[in-house]
This record gives structure tokens, sequence and C-alpha cells, in this order.
């Protein structure tokens, strides 16, 4: 039996979800990329399907770049580097506490990173780096559940590389 060509599908992946369930066929619904001077992301990839609010999205950040800090009021991260490797970084100002870890192709994990907390990443090494991650509230651009600081803005946190 030849293959046929996918079915196209140019709604939401939610409603092309049901219909592949409905038809009993499979639904190719096309990606759309966002690019900065950071790096790129695929964003809202299985809205409305895992669950009434989660969201999937698999973000690449360049070398030398850090994107941080932020935190949500309501939404839990779980983040997973793929490719290369991130300086994953968690503060509690009102603890005066930090976490970091490097995670990656050679130290593979999730981080789950609770509502409240401040956390961002920094590319480490000379490659991009890939992060997927799920988040348990979708980004609503009318009302976004984040709050920002520049990247410097918790004290001794160390973005680059450790040398010891």
């Amino acid at each position: 039996m030849a293959p046929i060509g996918i079915p196209r599908f140019s709604g939401s992946i939610a409603d092309a979800y049901n219909e592949a369930i409905e038809k009993t066929e499979p639904r190719w619904v096309p990606a759309s990329y966002y690019t900065d001077d950071r790096g790129w992301s695929l964003m809202n990839l299985l809205q409305g399907v895992m669950g009434p609010e989660g969201q999937v999205n698999f973000s690449v950040q360049y070398p030398g770049v850090i994107k941080a800090w932020h935190r949500h009021k309501l939404q839990t991260d779980f983040w997973l580097c793929l490719q290369g490797h991130l300086r994953i970084g968690v503060a509690c100002r009102d603890r005066g506490v930090s976490w970091t870890v490097v995670s990656g192709e050679k130290n593979p994990g999730i981080a789950i990173i609770p509502p409240t907390l401040w956390h961002g990443a920094s590319t480490v090494g000379h490659a991009p780096a890939g992060l997927l991650y799920y988040v348990t509230k979708a980004f609503d651009p009318k009302n976004p559940d984040e709050e920002r600081l520049a990247f410097d803005a918790i004290e001794r946190f160390p973005w680059g590389v450790e040398h010891r």
C-alpha cells in the first residue's frame, strides 16, 4: 500500500485532534516560529490537548544568552533541556536563597519550578540549547501571568561558567 500525505489542518491543534479522533485519520498542523536575537521558539504546541490550561513549548537559546529573571503567580513550569546545556537558575528573594543546575544532553532531567519562584536560564558552552517545557497555564498575552526582573537582579547569581 503506497502512503498518501497526511491532511493539513489550518485550525487549532485541539480542533485537529478532535477531527482526527472523529474520522480516525491523521492530521498535520503546521507550527509557527517566534524568533528574536536570543534564539527561537515553537509555542503552544499542544494547547487544548494536554489539559484545558496547559501548554507545551520548545525554545532554542543561542550561546551567551541569559533569559532571566521572571516568575508566575499561578503557573508551574517543567523544563527539560534536550539540546546543548543550560544553567537553570531559581531564586526566592523573600528567603534569600537560590538554586542552580546545569541540565542538558550530558545531564538530563526535569526542573520543576512552582509558582512565585524567580527563574531563568543561560546557555552553557558554544552550542545552542534547546528547552522543551510544559507550563500548567497557557500564556495569555492579554493578561500574562508573568513578572520580570533584570538578569543581574539576584545578587551574586553565577550565570556564567564557574571556574574551579
